[in-house]
């Protein structure tokens, strides 16, 4: 039997985005209902699984997949954004990290 999160408590809200945001980045809130790709440092509000005419679908909860840096440990752990695709341990805001492995974690949002 595999073990599956995909699909677990997931939400997706739309919102506007300028061109450089793209399906697989780590966005944070830039101005109102305005999402860009995450800088270095940054927390994020979730990840983009879709990009169309100026606009962005956000995921903002439920499982996610991202490479990483750093010391990431399971259970609660706060991730910022190392670049738009990649994170690393910092931030205020906790996520449960129920997966890793050397490039990898799985995380609720």
């Amino acid at each position: 039997m595999d073990i599956n999160f995909n699909g677990y408590n997931e939400n997706v809200a739309t919102f506007l985005a300028n061109s450089s945001v793209k399906v697989g980045d780590f966005v944070q809130l830039d101005d109102n209902y305005h999402v860009i790709p995450g800088n270095a440092g940054q927390e994020l509000i979730g990840v983009c699984v879709g990009v169309r005419d100026g606009y962005a679908a956000v995921q903002t909860s439920g499982y996610v997949e991202a490479d990483y840096q750093g010391d990431v440990n399971y259970g609660r752990c706060g991730l910022v954004t190392t670049t738009s695709t990649k994170l690393a341990p910092g931030g205020s805001t906790k996520y449960r990290i129920i997966y890793k492995d050397d490039e990898k974690i799985g995380f609720i949002l």
